[in-house]
């Protein structure tokens, strides 16, 4: 048995030690190549670019070094100077970069994950499979994540293990479970009353009803170590169900779930597709609006007004291959073509009211890895320059995230995340899909092959 020692952090999740364990088993040897390239976590290294974006919106800079003191960045110099004692990660022909952030994952499962799973796998099982994910976005340049929905504990197991150096991972700000009504998006259907009462219990599935015990839900949700609340306002679109968008929470249950988790300091993220869901959920304050699928010119001037940010999840729709839709029910295809009709309205209304926009994918429902694809859609639908869609996923995620002063700019005192590109992003967004080289908390964890 691995021993661990205790700290708040870890407390959290010692009901998932086991597969804690094993996940970590897997994770040192996965990780094992990448560390053998670079310095020693505290050691701290001296990094060459070529050009360096410190700031997402203004100028690149030049050839320069940045020298980073343990997992922070400590100077940035213009040029390329060495300093003794510590190791060179040279990417002299290469633009650096923040490392990128997407609000919007969910590392428990895939687009090839069946809704039965549940039957069928085991804690140390989605373990695995989160870390497998969480992998394959780090290399994709994402160094930072908000997990916004992952059954069990699985996850919080993850983060803790990154958090505390164990493993190396994406940071990853989460929610746990998703907080729903009974019988919504969020809780559990399409399996037979016996096999879902047994696999999904009413408690662990965030389901709530009335004010009163949706507030319960937030406080237990904070208590086993949530960093922030995930609510489903209204329907979802992969529901295994046929009852629409439409809202589910009602007003006082948003309200409560609102006034509960924002008095424990957590902000409340609201997965709503319909209309009246997302005008119900910004006027009860919620901080973010994942999807918005449907939003209407007079929530997004109401979204505006009030600071809350949108989360548009634009490749959703299109991440389903003909065979992967064959597979899914009627119901679900149905309320996929529906959306398809105002695919890309969410992010224009978003950019012509000024709502503050933040990247977020929905990988799970699409493939993790290929995160830096809707970078371009950011572009062609919003329509958002370059410089824009950039800041969404450095800048404002950092902003929404509430990590301002840690993330989202390479300045010193800040964590040093950054990844490195063959090209410029400010011309070519597209650059940003073929990640050359990944550094996290200095450490160089990811490299292309030339």
């Amino acid at each position: 048995m691995i021993a661990i020692a205790k700290s708040p952090a870890r407390e959290r999740s010692t009901h998932c030690i086991t597969a804690l364990a094993l996940s970590s088993f897997v994770l040192g040897l996965a990780a094992t190549s990448a560390a053998a390239l670079a310095p020693t976590p505290g050691e701290g290294a001296v990094i060459h670019a070529g050009a360096v974006i410190t700031i997402p919106g203004k100028p690149a800079l030049g050839p320069t070094t940045i020298i980073v003191h343990g997992r922070k960045i400590a100077e940035i110099q213009p040029g390329h100077v060495t300093v003794a004692n510590l190791p060179v990660i040279d990417l002299k022909d290469q633009t650096l970069l923040p490392g990128l952030i997407d609000t919007h994952v969910h590392f428990s499962f895939s687009p090839a994950t069946r809704y039965w799973s549940a039957a069928i796998d085991t804690p140390e099982d989605v373990a695995l499979a989160a870390f497998s994910n969480a992998k394959k976005t780090l290399e994709a340049g994402f160094t930072t994540v908000r997990d916004v929905g992952s059954d069990g504990y699985a996850i919080h197991a993850l983060r803790d293990a990154v958090n505390d150096g164990i493993v190396i991972g994406p940071r990853i700000f989460l929610s746990g479970t998703s907080l729903s009504i009974v019988g919504g998006h969020g809780d559990m259907s399409g399996l037979n009353r016996k096999t879902t009462e047994a696999l999904f219990p009413y408690d662990y599935t965030g389901a709530c009803t009335g004010a009163v015990e949706c507030a319960l839900r937030v406080r237990e949700a904070a208590k086993y170590g949530a960093d922030l609340i995930k609510i489903t306002s209204t329907g979802g679109i992969m529901s295994q169900q046929a009852r629409g968008l439409g809202q589910h929470l009602s007003d006082e249950e948003l309200t409560a779930i609102v006034t509960t988790a924002h008095s424990l300091g957590l902000k409340v993220a609201a997965h709503a597709h319909g209309a009246q869901g997302v005008t119900a959920s910004v006027r009860a304050g919620v901080d973010s609006i994942e999807h918005g699928t449907y939003l209407d010119a007079g929530t997004a001037k109401m979204m505006a007004a009030r600071g809350t940010w949108l989360v548009p999840t634009l490749g959703l729709l299109d991440s389903h291959d003909a065979a992967d839709t064959a597979r899914l029910t009627p119901a679900v295809q149905a309320k996929m073509a529906e959306a398809r009709k105002v695919s890309g309205d969410n992010i224009r209304l978003a950019m012509q009211y000024r709502v503050n926009i933040a990247f977020g994918t929905d990988a799970g429902v699409s493939p993790h890895g290929e995160n830096a694809r809707q970078f371009r859609k950011m572009v062609e639908q919003g329509p958002m320059t370059p410089m824009a869609a950039l800041r969404s996923a450095t800048i404002d995620a950092a902003t929404l995230l509430g990590q301002s002063d840690n993330l989202g700019t390479i300045e010193p005192g800040k964590y040093a995340d950054m990844i490195a590109v063959a090209g410029d992003p400010y011309r070519d967004i597209t650059v940003l899909e073929t990640v050359t080289a990944v550094i996290k908390d200095g450490r160089l964890v990811a490299r292309r092959a030339d």
